[in-house]
């Protein structure tokens, strides 16, 4: 495969994150310890949460904080109950709802945000509704006010997969900030890269001792004393480290990846400021064309990447624009993984129910597409598209 002048991914690493790894290799510590504890400490500083647990993706970031919930003494989520999700997201987002036997009620996402249609949303919560799982989705947050007026006074957890929208903000607070637990993704393509990494973020301090249970083993080896988990730990350290209370994982991240966090996090503020100054240039190419819908910003963006939608009888379909992009050097790819309300998975194996039409899920599944953002500005390469732009619209 020929190299892409316009990637959908870039590496943002230098001489600083090369020096992080071999600070680990020559160390000779290489599972979970003091580099990702410091990588913790500064991720929730710089986050502003008071807690922050990092794993070893995303994904697990995900299945963290609804594995916790289980065993959460007030937000407990039991077989059954309804989690309402967006039609338009990644599989992780889903799979853990299901591994814990509950019940997705799919909701149509807005055409211009690509986020929660959030008229379908207000409709769709019910009396059976234990939790909203919010996607920040390609860096754009979710109008938090509006979700939080539809959940009201009613005992509804509200969760957020910000996986692709690390430094993205709404009246000055971080996303993956706004629900009882926030999770982040550190995989080679994102904000910020650790090879693969996650982090899930929370204000909740019980929530937050379980995950760090769940997080290895379900032991106690990582909890303070006192904790929320065990209350006070067993006084002989021989014993109290081989002890099992929650049927755990191993979802530990690598010292490497906690010291290669260190210097990305160091990064973070550039890394944002370039990829909205790219999606003002992004803004600017594409109001040439109509005939393409973008995604509409709400707070403001960390601009994972941008979408388009193409208009059904525009003349053109997305197959014929992709191959033009790709003929000028510009790869791209669909909008996260489309309806997934569609996939097999969910069909054969998920217990769940669809709220009303998705019509817009399945436009974006069937007309949409994305292309990539970086941390350096793309003057050239958003020449590139405007040129291949006109090339495919004639």
């Amino acid at each position: 495969m020929t190299e892409k002048a316009f990637p959908l991914a870039t590496s943002s690493w230098d001489e600083k994150e090369y020096a992080a790894i071999d600070r680990v290799v020559k160390s000779g510590f290489f599972s979970m310890g003091k580099e990702v504890a410091a990588f913790e400490k500064l991720f929730a500083e710089q986050i502003g949460a008071p807690y922050a647990v990092m794993s070893n993706s995303g994904s697990s970031a995900n299945l963290l904080f609804i594995a916790a919930l289980r065993y959460h003494s007030r937000y407990k989520l039991v077989p059954g109950d309804e989690v309402i999700v967006p039609a338009v997201s990644w599989s992780t987002t889903y799979s853990p709802l299901y591994q814990y036997g509950l019940r997705l009620k799919f909701v149509d996402i807005d055409l211009h945000t690509l986020n929660f249609d959030l008229d379908q949303l207000d409709a769709a919560v019910s009396d059976k509704t234990r939790a909203i799982l919010a996607v920040n989705l390609l860096g754009n947050p979710n109008d938090f006010d509006r979700i939080k007026a539809s959940i009201g006074s009613r005992e509804i957890v509200l969760l957020e997969d910000n996986c692709e929208s690390l430094g993205a903000t709404l009246n000055g607070q971080q996303t993956g900030t706004f629900g009882l637990a926030g999770s982040y993704s550190a995989f080679f393509s994102h904000h910020i890269s650790t090879m693969e990494g996650g982090v899930t973020v929370t204000h909740d301090e019980e929530l937050y001792h379980i995950m760090l249970s769940l997080r290895a083993h379900g032991w106690t080896r990582n909890l303070p004393d006192p904790n929320h988990v065990t209350g006070a730990k067993g006084a002989d350290p021989f014993e109290e480290a081989f002890r099992f209370v929650l049927p755990g994982y191993n979802l530990r991240p690598l010292e490497m990846s906690g010291a290669i966090g260190l210097e990305q996090m160091a990064k973070l503020s550039m890394i944002v400021e370039n990829r909205r100054k790219n999606a003002s240039l992004f803004q600017q190419v594409m109001a040439g064309f109509p005939q393409i819908q973008t995604q509409r910003e709400i707070g403001e963006s960390s601009w994972f990447g941008f979408s388009m939608i193409i208009n059904p009888d525009c003349g053109i379909s997305r197959k014929e624009l992709v191959a033009c992009l790709d003929r000028h050097g510009i790869e791209a790819r669909p909008i996260v993984a489309g309806n997934f309300a569609k996939n097999e998975v969910v069909t054969r194996y998920m217990d769940h129910e669809i709220y009303g039409e998705l019509t817009n899920a399945e436009l974006a599944d069937t007309s949409g597409l994305f292309i990539g953002n970086h941390h350096y500005p793309l003057d050239e390469p958003m020449d590139q598209l405007a040129t291949a732009l006109k090339a495919a619209f004639g």
